[in-house]
């Protein structure tokens, strides 16, 4: 007797499709339950209910809360971050490429989701350190990574000279931090405009090139 001819498996992309959709479900529940409760005060019953999924099905994406605030991170950064730092790509003058730079690093510091990241990473970094050092290594690291990566082609050109461009990197993010950042982080945030998000962006390109800048 002759063999049936075997059932065709079934496309994987559908239930790729669908996995990546829920997986993003569960991070948007996340974010609106960390944000609210902080690290600690969320749950995963709390998460899941917010999500829409059940307890099991979180798990299936999530070993534990750790895994889960990690996968938040970063996404966080992944998004956020290259679009960023996305002018050190470009082929211009090094004062018109860091103050690019030092505008998307200030509008993305004072968004609301990333003041609500660093609140949670201050408060919750002495209990569980573990959450400080994910966001360091998909966040600043990054960031300070890529600039110094930058300046040292400036140096190359002659452009730029630093004796640690990791250490001129991270000066001139702390730079941009200034006033505003620091305002906002503490909800004293009603007395600052954008006349006072140009103040602080020129003044760090300002500094950082009369202390580096090829003279």
């Amino acid at each position: 007797m002759a063999l049936s001819s075997p059932v065709p498996a079934p496309s994987c992309s559908p239930c790729m499709g669908e996995s990546e959709t829920k997986r993003q479900q569960i991070l948007t529940g996340a974010s609106s339950v960390f944000a609210e409760h902080g690290y600690e005060g969320a749950s995963m019953s709390a998460i899941a209910r917010q999500a829409g999924v059940s307890k099991g099905t979180l798990y299936n994406y999530f070993a534990n809360k750790a895994d889960l605030f990690a996968a938040f991170v970063e996404q966080r950064c992944r998004e956020k971050l290259p679009v960023a730092l996305a002018p050190v790509q470009e082929n211009a003058p090094p004062r018109e490429i860091l103050t690019a730079v030092a505008r998307a690093m200030v509008r993305l510091i004072t968004q609301p989701d990333s003041l609500m990241l660093y609140r949670i990473i201050v408060s919750e970094a002495p209990r569980f350190p573990q959450l400080g050092a994910i966001f360091w290594e998909n966040g600043p690291r990054v960031a300070i990574a890529t600039l110094a990566n930058w300046i040292r082609e400036q140096e190359a050109r002659g452009t730029l000279t630093t004796e640690d461009p990791v250490f001129a990197a991270e000066q001139f993010f702390a730079l941009c931090q200034t006033r505003i950042a620091h305002l906002r982080r503490f909800n004293l945030s009603s007395g600052t405009n954008s006349t006072d998000e140009e103040k602080v962006i020129h003044a760090a390109v300002k500094v950082f090139m009369a202390a580096y800048g090829s003279k």
